[in-house]
């Protein structure tokens, strides 16, 4: 389980976030809503270790994370997919794969088979460059990348954003698949209503980088928090 208790950021002379608390528990989504530019991509990154908190407390299974590197946060467990993909475009999209390999034992540096079961375009061009897919494959490409790491918490950032509809709902049943298998923790940060609600099992609501609103499915009605999403100006 990921624990995440009174998270603040600032970059420079700016407070981005304040006292933000999360919970991502094994088998479970947890969903971070709000409008543009409330912190939640601030978050990922403080979650991933790419920003350093400027204070709060984040554990891993009981285990308090120190304002550690993102590749140590990366070793230590946490896959982290960003917003806007960030694959290496010259890159194959084996070689894509295979920059995860750094973090795994030297015997256990192989794509596995349920890679390319989950998104099976990246087997039939594993040898085309990144910067040749499309859009949606070229997000398929960074989800599996993050996946080959084997991580307990899985962050993603906007992962609908840009994509077509068919690769929308392959993507949808991936994390739903991940989910199901009981044994990793989802963050998921997503502007796009229903795919987040159907998927989510806890949700953050954020506004001016404050948590609004938080708690599981059946403490917050679909319905309030359609209306609430709707109040702070973010289309559902």
């Amino acid at each position: 389980m990921l624990d995440a208790r009174g998270i603040t950021l600032h970059y420079g002379g700016s407070q981005i976030l304040y006292g933000i608390d999360l919970i991502a528990e094994p088998g479970q989504v947890t969903c971070i809503m709000g409008n543009n530019g409330v912190g939640k991509t601030s978050l990922l990154k403080v979650l991933s270790g790419s920003h350093p908190r400027s204070g709060g407390t984040l554990r891993l299974n009981g285990e308090e994370l120190g304002r550690v590197n993102a590749q140590t946060m990366a070793a230590r467990g946490i896959g982290y997919v960003p917003q806007g993909r960030m694959i290496f475009p010259l890159l194959t999209v084996r070689e894509n794969l295979e920059t995860g390999f750094g973090l795994l034992p030297s015997g256990e540096r192989k794509i596995p088979d349920a890679i390319f079961e989950h998104f099976p375009v990246l087997a039939e061009m594993s040898h085309r460059r990144g910067g040749d897919l499309s859009g949606g494959q070229q997000q398929q490409l960074s989800i599996a990348r993050a996946l080959i790491t084997r991580p307990k918490v899985l962050l993603l950032d906007e992962p609908t954003e840009g994509i077509q509809p068919n690769i929308i709902q392959q993507i949808g049943r991936v994390i739903k698949g991940l989910r199901d298998r009981g044994d990793m923790a989802i963050v998921l940060v997503e502007q796009f209503f229903d795919f987040a609600y159907d998927l989510g099992d806890r949700f953050v609501m954020l506004e001016r980088g404050r948590e609004v609103l938080g708690g599981s499915r059946a403490e917050i009605p679909r319905e309030q928090l359609k209306a609430r999403l709707a109040g702070l100006g973010q289309a559902a």
